[in-house]
This record gives structure tokens, C-alpha cells and sequence, in this order.
């Protein structure tokens, strides 16, 4: 309920009683403290008396009023009469918005004499010469001097609690507004914790959607991931080729009608906020009456486009507004970087696989008797190493590896790589070299670091004695000692100009005879327990 001039002046209004709480006193009770007297009051816009002190003579109110309101629109306390030895006083009690009643109160400025004639002054305070001695008798004596310093420290006070609501009127929607940043700088900042290459667009999307539920208003939120690899070309996973939309709470449209929707906005990946509301959405041209209100903004990196992320209906029927069209934007942005990120980095996927696929061909190519050689390496390598815990990563380094392994044979010369019968000795040393040759065509690569020990230490033997370096069997690397087992056992199997491939049987007996010798034996125990698998990915290869 507004507060009113009368409610201003009412006497009764309980004082505060603690200091900070003063600030709240009400203009009368101020004035009753400074001058330890009740004012009367009027109107500052009409002049007309609010309240009439019991304490004060009932005054000249035809004079008065036009006065008071002078003295409301200066603003500075005045004396409206000077009848010695009385003075009336008033003082603008502007306290609120708006309003600025007056105080009025009469004065005595001396002690009467005892034969002094008082009817001039009584009839002007309108009160009889004997009641004017009355009330003369009880008052205090208090000079003009210190009325007006007393008004002045009066005003000076209601100028402060003027000043001091101001100030906690600011501090108050400054709050809110605080409060408000606060958790958009907490959605944001908790997103931006969770921007990890390893999650998905779809991870984060999910997050980011819960998390914009805590602080928009909206009925439904969605956000849709459009193709990356349209044409469905990809050489790894992962690569969308359509759209998908992820929706949360009362979302009222599906991927066609929000792709309909952008379409119908012409939105376009430098498009700033679009906010829709009332009567846009009225218009018949409208595509989907279900939507009332709507924000749209796009998920993108520079002109690359990845998705779009939109609030639906607004919760209290109301309209969308600034406030959440820049949250969307920030979190856009955020999720746009993201998948830029995540897009890059399949590109760089992209890219290493079609050097790897090249360079496994080269190997083809150099030595058409092991065609195929090195993939089924990999394949049976992924499998051992998957019986002894490997998580994925680690399995597509074995992968990777196993389809490397042998890539220094490009250096080797054709003659000894071809030669059908068995190698002099100069011709099995220079093809052992085939596996510090790939360590160096390799070795510039910073996304095969994890490779490069597979290419240099695949021949190195558990008991010592294998090469480029004779490593003991506790220096080998794990993931060299299992693309060991599955080359020997491709290499064994296999077909040769100068030999048939050997049968299984044989395979196995000379695997066992070998474990602890030339093999990790942990690793051909391995190979055994995922023996019918292995024997599969050899038939099928």
C-alpha cells in the first residue's frame, strides 16, 4: 500500500528502536525529536492542514495554506509569521516520492511580560489574548537563531534518509540483478569446466540443457546438431551425417518442425539472437501455433555452423527479453566452440587415418606376399591386448601400431624384401633395419608418439636376444610384446614365395616352446585364452 502525506505525520506510528532502523522514522516523530515539540501539517500541494497538534494553537489556516505551499515548492524551511513574541515556523518535509507535506509549528521566542498586550499575536495564531498567555506560560523560550539551525540539521537528516533509501532501492535491484549474473556466470563457468575433447556434443548438450532449466523461464529447451559429413565420406567414427535434436522439459516441436522453424527465420550461422514473441507468432503466417514464444541462437565457430539452441514458451505466459536471449548467446558460443573443437579434432582423426591407410598400402605395394599382413597384425594384436585390460584408448595405439609395425620396409631394397629363398646373413641384416627406418619416418609424427616404441622393439626377444637393441624382457614395452606375438603368429600362418603358411597345430606348439624364450609368456597365455577369436579374425581377414 502507498505510502500518504497523512500517513507521514501520523503520531502514532511506532518510533524504531534500534539505530539503523532511524533511517525508517517517520518526517513527524523526526521533527517532534529535534524540536521536542508536535508540529502540526499541511498539504504541500494544496495547503490544506493534514493533522492539528493538540500542543499547537489551531493557527490561520486562510494564510497559512497559500504560504505552505510556497514554502513546499522552495523547498527550504520558512517562517510564515513573526508576531513577537511568537514565531510560526514551517519546514518542507519531503520524504517520498512525489509528495512534500509542510510542518507547521508556533514558537515562543521570549518569556512575555506581565501587562504585555498578546492580542495581536494570539489573533494571528488564532488563538484569544487569554489563551495565548495560557499557552505562552508552558512553552519554552527558543530564539529564531536556533529554530533555523535546528530546521537546517532537520533538513540536512531528511536529506540523508532521502539519500539512504535511494541507496538501498539501487542496492536492492542491483542485488537482484547480481543474483541473476550469478547464476548465469555459474551456468557458464560450469560449462566451460565441462569442455573436454573426450565429451561428446551430445554430453555437453545434455548438461548445458539441465543446467539452462535452473535459470530460464522457459517451458522447453532443445538443441539440434546438424551434419557435419554430409556426404557420409568419413574415414572415422563419429562424423554426423543428419540432424539430431535433443529436447528437455515441454519441447513442441520435432527435428523437422525445428528445422522448419530456422528456416523460416532465415537464420544463418552469424545470425545474432532471434527472439519471437506475441504477435509474431499470432501472425497466420506463424508455422506452428504450438510455439507462442521462442529463442533461437546458433551453435557456430566463424561461419561454421554445428547446431542451433532454442527456449521454448515462456513459463508465465510472458514474453522472452534481452536478459535470456544474451544467456543463450553465451552458452551458443560456448557449445559452438565445442563442437568446433571436437571438429577439428576429427579432422585431425581424418587426416592421420588417411596417412596410415597410405602408408599401410605403401607397405603393400613394396611386398605383395604379405598383402594384408599388417591389418591382420593390428586386429589380432587389439584382440590380445583387449584379454589383458586394455581400455580404449590403449586399443586404438595397438591398432594403430599393429598396421605400422612393419612401415620401415618401405626402406628395404626390393630384391632382399622379394627374395624367395633363404637371406645370406648382409641380407638379414639390412632388413632388420626396417625397424629403425620406420622409427624415423615415424618419428615426426606427434599423434604416433605411442606408436613409435611398437615400430622400433616388435622384434626384440623376452630372453635378450632380439634386435634393434637387445633389450631384457623388463624394458620391452607391453604394447611391443604383444604386436610381437600377433606378427609372429601372422607371419607363421601366412603364405611365402619360398614356403607354405604353417597349420595351427604347429603354430601353437612353436608359440608355447616360445613363451619366456622369445615372447612375453603373460602375453602368449593371452593369445591362447582368445585362441578362437584369433583363429576367426585369421580366417575372415
Amino acid at each position: 500500500m502507498p505510502t500518504t502525506a497523512v500517513d507521514l505525520f501520523d503520531p502514532s506510528e511506532n518510533c524504531p528502536t534500534n539505530v539503523d532502523s532511524l533511517v525508517y522514522e517517520s518526517p513527524a516523530l523526526l521533527v517532534e525529536r529535534a524540536f521536542g515539540v508536535e508540529f502540526s501539517a499541511a498539504d504541500g500541494a494544496t495547503g490544506q492542514p493534514l493533522f492539528c497538534s493538540p500542543s499547537q494553537p489551531e493557527g490561520n489556516w486562510l494564510l497559512w495554506s497559500s504560504l505552505c505551499r510556497e514554502v513546499a515548492l522552495r523547498g527550504r524551511p520558512e517562517f510564515l509569521q513573526d508576531e513577537p513574541p511568537l514565531l510560526v515556523l514551517a519546514i518542507p518535509m519531503s520524504d517520498t516520492d512525489g509528495e512534500c507535506p509542510v510542518a507547521v509549528g508556533v514558537f515562543l521566542t521570549r518569556e512575555a511580560a506581565p501587562n504585555e498586550d498578546l492580542s495581536v499575536a494570539a489573533r494571528a495564531v488564532g488563538l484569544s489574548p487569554c489563551e495565548a498567555v495560557a499557552w505562552a506560560r508552558n512553552q519554552k523560550p527558543v530564539t529564531a537563531q536556533t529554530l533555523q539551525r535546528t530546521a537546517a540539521l532537520v533538513m540536512e537528516q531528511l536529506s540523508a534518509k532521502r539519500h539512504i533509501r535511494k541507496l538501498e532501492s539501487e542496492t536492492e535491484s542491483l542485488s537482484e540483478n547480481l543474483s541473476a549474473t550469478y547464476e548465469e556466470i555459474s551456468l557458464l563457468h560450469r560449462l566451460t569446466q565441462n569442455l573436454k575433447i573426450s565429451k561428446s556434443e551430445e554430453e555437453l548438450g545434455s548438461v548445458a540443457l539441465e543446467w539452462m532449466r535452473e535459470v530460464l523461464p522457459a517451458e522447453g529447451l532443445a538443441i539440434q546438431l546438424t551434419p557435419v559429413d554430409e556426404a557420409g565420406t568419413s574415414l572415422t567414427q563419429g562424423a554426423r551425417t543428419c540432424t539430431s535434436l535433443q529436447a528437455l522439459g515441454r519441447c513442441p516441436v520435432d527435428d523437422a518442425q525445428f528445422s522448419r522453424l530456422i528456416e523460416h527465420l532465415g537464420l544463418t550461422p552469424t545470425s545474432r539472437p532471434c527472439v519471437v514473441n506475441r504477435p509474431v507468432t499470432e501472425d497466420p503466417a506463424w508455422p506452428l501455433p504450438e510455439v507462442r514464444q521462442m529463442i533461437a541462437v546458433p551453435l557456430a565457430e566463424g561461419e561454421n555452423l554445428f547446431g542451433w539452441l532454442a527456449a521454448f514458451n515462456h513459463v508465465d505466459g510472458g514474453e522472452f527479453g534481452t536478459v535470456e536471449a544474451s544467456l543463450m548467446n553465451s552458452v551458443g558460443a560456448i557449445l559452438g566452440i565445442h563442437s568446433g573443437n571436437i571438429e577439428l579434432y576429427r579432422q585431425q582423426s581424418e587426416l592421420l587415418a588417411g596417412i596410415v591407410r597410405a602408408l599401410t598400402s605403401a607397405i603393400d605395394a613394396k611386398d605383395p606376399y604379405t598383402c594384408g599382413h599388417s591389418d591382420r597384425v593390428a586386429r589380432v594384436a587389439v584382440r590380445i591386448a583387449e584379454e589383458l585390460g586394455f581400455d580404449e584408448k590403449q586399443l586404438d595405439t595397438i591398432y594403430l601400431s599393429g598396421l605400422l609395425h612393419d612401415i620401415g620396409k618401405i626402406g628395404i631394397n626390393d630384391a632382399v624384401l622379394r627374395k624367395p629363398g633363404k637371406l645370406t646373413d648382409s641380407e638379414y641384416e639390412h632388413i632388420k633395419k626396417h625397424v629403425e627406418i620406420g622409427h624415423r619416418i615415424l618419428v615426426d609424427l606427434k599423434k604416433l608418439d605411442d606408436v613409435l616404441p611398437v615400430v622400433l622393439y616388435h622384434h626384440e626377444s623376452w630372453d635378450g636376444h632380439g634386435y634393434p637393441h637387445r633389450l631384457p624382457a623388463v624394458k620391452i614395452p607391453l604394447s611391443a610384446r604383444i604386436v610381437a606375438v600377433a606378427d609372429s603368429f601372422d607371419a607363421m600362418g601366412s603364405d611365402r614365395p619360398y614356403r607354405n603358411g604353417m597349420p595351427d597345430s604347429q603354430i601353437d606348439e612353436i608359440l608355447r616352446a616360445g613363451a619366456g624364450k622369445q615372447w612375453d609368456p603373460e602375453v602368449v597365455d593371452a593369445f591362447f585364452r582368445a585362441r578362437d577369436d584369433i583363429r576367426r579374425i585369421a580366417i575372415t581377414a
